[in-house]
């Protein structure tokens, strides 16, 4: 049975699809005025992992994950960099899909902007205004009554009295309670508008995934997924809203995943150690970040480092070692076996990612084993070990492609160089043929002698 931390419970359950076997999971996506950095890619890879494994045990997914479009800090950037929303939103969108498909990510089914479905969260404000959960006080905005919903909190844990004590008003707000927030924001001089019963505004950032994932999914859904950050105040008022205006629970399970830290410091641009996705992958093997991402449990925090990225570089190599020089077209898995038993039970036991990679280097040992005594009875091993890795979206390339990438090193200068080094050793010369090896070394190129022949890989 599959079993998932339920952050609202705050404890493991049976996962039981609303619809049958049809489940339905929307994850809180990206504000696109910059680059997605590497905290947006841990929560992505981690809800990656997820869809692939409900697939692969079966279930029918429809995957969400919407685009905000419009918000403050796009409105200042456009401002900064001289485009028009619309251009920055596009050219930040193409280079998310860029940054998440080069870590191995399979885009998800649907992908909502929230500009197009403004007239949705219109009409899920008038609603909640009809229902007394939401009011307008003539200044163009509209605000939520946060004491009028009796649930408010429960996700969060947060009580209105500990709230309370931090809020205020701003200036320009006309708000009944400093604890109420902002539905619809009246328009401001050369900011984007739409017409509404209130005048001409903008939604509010929390309306929002209300109403896309209301529109794409139902009233009520299997999953919401979102970073740790997400859990208050966004998915608190998501729920509020929600509940209110449909009467109906919001979401069965919530997920959240664990923040980033930078050498155990949390990420944060003022320190200096703010790294967005493009600029690891300019240093490191895209599938290595991918395999660091999935190496901590997805609610566990993870901790960025060189260290972590060189182990988890050093790990994957390890695994695709094991397949190298095999051709595993048209083998059929190994089935049954205690290896896949162990990846299965780890997967159902919260997505827990570190026990199922565990069970992969198991299958490795047996692997290895079996293939010194016969290769012909490891393929199927190895084709079991293609095939779990990919429900962890790693080791779909060619063992040779990997264990040769990431080095700037001319590919013809090397294989000039173990011919040399071949010449060499049939002369009898062993000092110029330990000299090419280490010069190879020096350049980061490993030799491995076998009776088949010198192959080489980069060293990580």
């Amino acid at each position: 049975m599959l079993k998932i931390y339920n952050s609202l419970t705050r404890q493991k359950e049976v996962f039981k699809p609303l619809d049958e076997n049809h489940v339905r999971m929307y994850v809180c996506g990206m504000t696109v005025y910059d680059f997605c950095h590497i905290g947006h890619a841990r929560t992505v890879t981690a809800f990656d992992v997820v869809s692939r494994y409900l697939r692969a045990r079966g279930y029918n997914l429809t995957y969400v994950r919407n685009v905000t479009d419009i918000d403050d800090k796009i409105i200042r950037r456009a401002v900064e960099s001289g485009e028009t929303i619309d251009v920055l939103t596009d050219r930040m969108i193409a280079a998310m899909r860029e940054d998440f498909q080069r870590l191995g990510n399979i885009d998800p089914d649907q992908e909502p902007r929230a500009t197009a479905h403004v007239g949705g969260m219109i009409e899920m404000i008038a609603d909640l205004i009809d229902k007394g959960f939401a009011y307008a006080p003539g200044n163009g905005d509209v605000y939520y009554r946060v004491r009028k919903f009796d649930g408010y909190g429960k996700l969060s844990g947060k009580v209105l009295e500990e709230l309370e004590s931090g809020a205020r008003i701003e200036v320009e707000e006309q708000k009944e309670d400093p604890l109420d927030f902002v539905l619809w924001k009246g328009a401001k001089p050369g900011e984007p508008s739409w017409t509404s019963p209130w005048g001409e505004g903008r939604p509010g950032w929390h309306i929002e995934c209300s109403v896309m994932g209301k529109c794409c999914l139902g009233d009520t859904f299997d999953i919401h997924g979102g970073g740790s950050d997400l859990k208050f105040p966004h998915h608190e008022n998501e729920i509020a809203q929600s509940e209110a205006a449909n009467g109906a629970t919001f979401v069965n399970t919530w997920m959240h995943s664990g923040a980033i830290r930078i050498d155990n410091v949390k990420m944060s641009k003022s320190l200096g150690n703010f790294f967005t996705i493009r600029e690891v992958l300019n240093s490191y093997d895209d599938e290595v970040v991918r395999y660091f991402l999935i190496s901590s449990q997805y609610r566990s925090p993870v901790n960025y480092s060189e260290e972590s990225l060189k182990e988890a570089g050093v790990r994957l190599e390890r695994l695709y070692t094991a397949l190298k020089e095999l051709s595993l077209d048209g083998v059929e898995t190994a089935a049954g076996t205690a290896f896949e038993d162990k990846f299965m039970a780890a997967m159902d036991d919260d997505f827990n990612t570190p026990e199922a990679l565990a069970s992969l280097f198991e299958l490795v040992r047996e692997l290895n084993k079996v293939r010194s005594e016969d290769e012909q009875k490891a393929l199927p091993l190895a084709a079991l070990l293609v095939k779990l890795g990919g429900i962890l979206g790693i080791l779909q390339r060619s063992p040779e492609e990997f264990l040769k990438s990431g080095s700037d090193v001319d590919d013809t200068w090397i294989e000039e160089m173990i011919q040399k080094r071949k010449d060499a050793k049939k002369a009898k010369d062993f000092a110029e043929s330990d000299r090419i090896r280490d010069e190879l070394a020096a350049q980061g190129i490993i030799l491995q002698d076998s009776r088949e022949g010198t192959t080489w890989r980069i060293e990580r």
